[in-house]
């Protein structure tokens, strides 16, 4: 049985000539120069996303400014045939979660039951309710935690600074364990991330991991789980429990 997620059409591939804005993109699609949609607001890792293959979603919305959606970058030069990719659609990785939440993929990570997406918790809407116990998921991109090629230029990046929302769930999670069974911490990439680690600190470190600590010794658990993408299918590579 073919447990994959697949795609309704087979994505297209580009080359991005430039970051427009915040959520646009400009790509070549087959010559023609596109405006498409980021699904990412923050960085990509430190690259320069310039002259980097790319995959693209076709809308099937006709009304809709930006035609595609950029689902991954690749970090091999375009000639090359077999590329690595790197997806980059946020949004996204809750789909893909959700699919092997219902399969049975990451069962082990949150155990079984009914699946439901978008639950409040406190102050707080957590990512899925799976049964009796909470998850929230994370896709960091801040960091991209792969030996960047030397003809790709890199970009000097300020701290990062966006904590808040990351340590009130996680404040959440620990608090729903009052009265719930297990509480998830999943930290998703989509692409080969060998284990996450803090690299650059946050503005507010000492604080973020003083938070995590206290949340992790009253019984969160925090999992990663690795994808790989292509034009067809995404597919759940591997997880593992982290200890940060």
């Amino acid at each position: 049985m073919d447990d994959d997620f697949r795609f309704d059409r087979s994505l297209e591939e580009g080359i991005v000539i430039k970051r427009s804005s915040i959520y646009t993109m400009l790509v070549d699609v087959g010559g023609k120069q596109v405006s498409c949609h980021c699904p990412t607001k923050g960085r990509i890792g430190n690259i320069d996303v310039a002259g980097r293959p790319c995959l693209l979603s076709a809308s099937s919305n006709p009304e809709r400014k930006t035609p595609y959606t950029v689902e991954a970058i690749s970090l091999d030069r375009p000639e090359t045939k077999d590329k690595s990719w790197i997806g980059i659609n946020q949004n996204a990785a809750n789909r893909y979660v959700e699919h092997y939440l219902r399969n049975g993929g990451l069962s082990d990570v949150i155990g079984t039951g009914d699946v439901q997406r978008e639950r409040f918790l406190g102050q707080s809407k957590l990512d899925f309710l799976v049964g009796d116990n909470y998850l929230e998921v994370k896709t960091p991109l801040q960091h991209l935690q792969v030996d960047i090629p030397d003809y790709i230029r890199v970009k000097k990046t300020a701290p990062f600074s966006s904590t808040d929302r990351m340590t009130r769930h996680m404040q959440e999670l620990a608090g729903s364990l009052q009265s719930h069974q297990k509480a998830v911490l999943l930290i998703v990439f989509i692409y080969d991330n060998p284990g996450f680690r803090v690299i650059e600190r946050s503005t507010n470190y000492d604080e973020v991991k003083r938070i995590v600590d206290e949340c992790v010794s009253k019984g969160v658990k925090i999992w990663q789980a690795n994808f790989s993408i292509d034009r067809e299918r995404v597919r759940l590579e591997r997880h593992f429990r982290l200890e940060l």
